[in-house]
């Protein structure tokens, strides 16, 4: 049997050969038998960066100008979705349109390895299997070179970018963050350069530097951001700036810290080294998008903006808070899973436009493909939508969103699985079976149950997610028989789940 990536290899191969003909232009057919290039794609994704990280979405700590801007000429998604509220299965999801439990690799890698829970973890692989077709290598053989710049966090070196599709690997590689933000930065796929260079701006450097080498072929960039990752570490200059902007502000109006559980949770945006790390972010987007229209290729670039899961808000840190969602990273209730999405489609998407329906990362897959005007492939993609009828300010129908979470994450989050389904989201929570339900049209907070007051709607959801989870195959995690309640780490007395917190510099700039 012949895999779908051997499939896509041979009609590569094909494709390669009819390009030597001249038959394989990069171009597709407009209206009237005009030729219309491919657009370019840059991805920009950022780690860990919550909903509420951006002015555009509601920050009044953070300064974010460059993205405000991208947002007032393109379209910001109220309600688009990680796949997971970890990295690694978001980041797998982007690459293949399908969801985490589908592909098998559902927690963060290598994972925590955790056997003191009530449940057993789960098994996941460790890779993102070669045998997926990724959205890169879908348009290599469209014509379009690629770059993966930053983060990768898919797989050891059998499995980094280039293995996937990828023409250029600039700083990916397994790790799942840096030791440092500071040059020599340890990566061993990032040469040292200059002492004391930060890597954001190194990132953008590269990436400036493979954009100006394709401006005139249709490219993909993956710019994914390590930051605002752990360590908590910006350059001194824009923390202090943010340290007498907080010192500055009123008392807040709500305690700095509430509770998820036995967890601490951050409420008040005011820490000036994770805002200093978000304007280097925000400061980088605007140099992106200030080279693309001094080249003059701007008009046909489609930019996509987004985080890989919730900000983080429970331990390992607090560095930012997600109010008014609950709880951050590393659960499946909102603050760990709803991202700032911005999408720039020029000459398509309306400046400026807002759109609430709910959106996924698989979607991005399909919305690439419609956009370069290239057929979809289900099998590929088998569960992204595309997005481009939203982009055109058309409507949209699809089904549920899912989710499915069989882990103990380091931020205090207990095995879950989770369906959005119009305004209503159920959780089940595997450890006691029990389940919560919240219409997020009226609660975006999460903050009142209807379960016990709408059991039919709360059992229609469950049967949809145990309906959903058998149709991807996703797995469960088993009875700990060795449980012993007294060692829990969610329990009081317990060694907290906090592994980064210790870091060397932690908070140093």
């Amino acid at each position: 049997m012949i895999t779908r990536r051997a499939f896509l290899k041979t009609i590569g191969a094909g494709a390669v050969g009819l390009a030597g003909t001249g038959c394989l232009p990069s171009m597709r057919k407009g209206g009237a038998g005009a030729a219309v290039a491919r657009p370019n794609f840059v991805f920009i994704l950022i780690d860990d960066l919550g909903w509420r990280d951006l002015g555009c979405f509601g920050s009044t700590f953070h300064e974010t100008p460059n993205l405000d801007r991208l947002a007032a000429q393109g379209m910001r998604f109220t309600d688009a979705y990680a796949a997971c509220p970890v990295c690694s299965p978001t980041r797998a999801s982007i690459m293949t349109g399908r969801y985490p439990a589908r592909l098998g690799l559902t927690d963060f890698i290598p994972g925590r390895g955790e056997k003191r829970g009530k449940l057993l973890p789960v098994s996941f692989k460790q890779q993102l299997p070669l045998e997926e077709v990724t959205i890169v290598e879908a348009l290599k053989d469209a014509g379009y070179t690629s770059a993966c710049i930053g983060k990768w966090h898919l797989g050891g070196r059998q499995f980094y970018p280039e293995k996937q599709g990828f023409d250029v690997n600039v700083a990916a590689c397994d790790m799942g963050g840096p030791a440092t933000y500071w040059d020599p930065y340890k990566i061993p796929t990032l040469p040292d350069r200059r002492a004391g260079e930060y890597l954001t701006d190194r990132l953008t450097d590269e990436a400036l530097g493979f954009i100006e080498k394709n401006k005139d072929r249709p490219f993909l960039l993956y710019l994914s951001h390590y930051a605002v990752h752990n360590p908590q570490q910006a350059k001194k200059d824009i923390a202090d700036r943010f340290r007498a902007k907080a010192s500055a502000m009123p008392p807040a109006p709500v305690p700095a810290f509430g509770q998820e559980g036995k967890h601490k949770v951050r409420q008040v945006q005011d820490q000036p080294v994770y805002a200093g790390m978000v304007a280097s972010v925000d400061e980088c987007v605007g140099r992106v998008v200030r080279r693309l229209e001094t080249l003059g290729i701007a008009g046909r670039t489609v930019i996509f903006f987004m985080s890989d899961n919730g900000g983080l808000a429970i331990s390992e840190g607090t560095p930012t808070s997600n109010i008014p969602l609950r709880a951050g990273k590393g659960w499946l209730y909102e603050g760990g899973v709803r991202e700032p999405l911005i999408i720039k489609w020029p000459g398509v998407t309306r400046p400026g436009s807002v759109c609430a329906v709910p959106v996924m990362s698989t979607d991005f897959y399909p919305t690439m493909l419609e956009m370069a005007g290239l057929p979809l492939h289900a099998e590929w993609h088998a569960d992204g939508v595309s997005l481009a009828a939203l982009l055109r300010g058309e409507a949209l129908e699809r089904g549920p969103l899912f989710w499915h979470y069989p882990h103990y994450s380091n931020q205090g989050g207990t095995p879950t699985g989770a369906v959005r389904d119009g305004d209503y989201k159920l959780i089940e929570f595997f450890e006691d079976d029990h389940v919560e339900l919240y219409n997020l049209k009226d609660d975006v907070g999460e903050k009142k149950d209807l379960a016990a007051s709408m059991p039919g709607k709360a059992a229609d959801l469950r049967r949809k997610l145990a309906d959903w989870r058998r149709d991807v195959g996703a797995r469960m995690p088993t009875p700990n028989p060795a449980y012993e309640p007294e060692k829990d780490p969610k329990r009081a007395g317990a060694p907290p789940m906090q592994p980064l917190a210790a870091a060397p510099g932690f908070w140093e700039e």
